[in-house]
């Protein structure tokens, strides 16, 4: 049986979920029409069903669903500061639900709108309390099944607590956080092909250079085997001292080989000067002289350290006065950085420090947010969010306020009120 599209153009469908082509079907969306070409009552609510259930909690199975519903529908009334100290409030509370209220003026030059809370919009709110639709609601994934996902795959802490229940109802006062590496990838640009086969062929490179420092002391083994071996047990003040041979240096050989990598990429695409390229192409020079050095039995890791930290820092362009201190590079005929170009090869250092291209990552780094992202980022006020540390708090339920709902839907009132309908019916 062919599977169905999921996101379909001709008969489109809205979801959850960052997708471009979900985008495309949001921009041109229309609010359907209900009640026409004789439809029944029955009808025009089995539609509406359809139509809500397709966007919130799609994958959440039907049964389970009724189970959570609600007919009790929150709301709250906007009462101004202002007006409430000067007065008690009786007003308000004699003429609500009384047919009392203060009807308006129409033979006036300004007549107000008499706007309503819509609490049909508050249809869905239960579904709001679940785990995996808080998550993306807090930006945390890209869609509610990657959330979903998160969750199952043990990704997802309540209150300091894995919570591998993606059903998991929140009550107020609950704190959730996801791990920063699943959300970076949830939220981040996809590796394409290139960057798969780049990661793999570091991949590569990394173990045979490791291969290699393992097969260089085998050699010398068998050269010195005339040699008496060492006693078993030394003595622990002639063995303060580690041994250089032992020190594995296959992760700062693996640094290097990324920090070239990252130089030349640089040089390619960055709009650089000359001078700044020159001085990239040097230190990519340097580095794979200090590569061939930590391949050797002799390295020590403290002075390839020590040499890589020294030549990051000769990488960053000095001041002015120290640059005219120098007069070999005056003579060699360099041209000296203006003040942009310096300004623009700090940034680009800035930025590289702080995210970092590293082809083992699952994403695509260095990091950039996934397309298409801006028009769905929008926090709902019953959540806060610290992207900081991945986490959120539910603060409350949604609710319903005058002019509008606090649970995100792409559907009207009408199309919600006959939605809740069905459901009150089969409670």
């Amino acid at each position: 049986m062919k599977p169905r599209r999921y996101h379909g153009l001709k008969r489109p469908k809205l979801r959850q979920t960052w997708n471009k082509y979900n985008l495309y079907n949001l921009a041109r969306m229309r609010q359907p029409k209900v009640g026409l070409d004789g439809e029944t009552f029955f009808q025009q609510k089995w539609r509406a069903k359809g139509m809500l259930r397709a966007y919130h909690g799609e994958h959440v199975v039907e049964r389970k669903w009724e189970r959570m519903f609600s007919r009790r529908l929150l709301g709250v009334a906007n009462m101004d500061p202002a007006y409430m100290a000067r007065h008690d409030g009786s007003e308000l509370a004699a003429g609500r639900g009384s047919g009392r209220d203060q009807p308006p003026t129409h033979g006036a030059a300004v007549v107000e709108k008499n706007t309503l809370t819509p609490y049909m919009q508050m249809a869905f709110a239960p579904m709001e309390r679940r785990l995996d639709i808080a998550v993306f609601r807090a930006m945390f994934a890209s869609s509610a099944r990657q959330a979903r996902q998160f969750c199952v795959h043990r990704k997802v802490k309540v209150n300091g607590k894995v919570m591998p229940y993606p059903s998991y109802r929140l009550n107020p006062g609950d704190m959730f956080q996801v791990d920063p590496e699943m959300v970076l990838l949830g939220t981040g640009r996809q590796k394409t092909d290139a960057d798969a086969d780049a990661g793999k062929r570091k991949k590569k490179k990394a173990k045979s250079a490791s291969s290699e420092e393992v097969e260089e002391p085998v050699e010398e083994e068998e050269e010195q085997a005339s040699e008496p071996a060492p006693a078993a047990y030394q003595d622990p003040d002639t063995t303060d001292v580690a041994d250089p041979e032992k020190a594995d240096l296959a992760p700062t050989r693996r640094q290097i080989q990324d920090l070239i990598e990252r130089a030349k990429e640089v040089v390619d695409e960055s709009e650089l000067g000359v001078a700044q390229k020159r001085k990239l192409r040097e230190f990519a020079r340097q580095a794979r002289t200090l590569l061939s050095r930590a391949g050797r039995q002799n390295a020590s890791a403290s002075d390839i350290a020590n040499e890589l930290s020294g030549m990051m820092a000769d990488l960053r362009l000095s001041s002015p006065t120290s640059r005219a201190a120098e007069p070999e590079e005056e003579d060699s005929g360099e041209a000296e950085l203006t003040r942009d170009e310096r300004r623009i090869l700090e940034r680009l250092i800035r930025e590289d420090e702080e995210n970092p291209y590293d082809p083992s990552k699952p994403y695509r780094t260095p990091w950039q947010p996934r397309p298409y992202m801006s028009p769905f980022a929008f926090i709902p006020r019953y959540l806060e969010v610290n992207p900081n540390i991945c986490a959120a708090v539910y603060l409350r339920h949604p609710v319903a306020r005058v002019g509008g709902a606090e649970v995100p839907t792409p559907f009207n009132n009408e199309i919600s009120q006959l939605a809740f309908n069905w459901y009150l019916r089969r409670r």
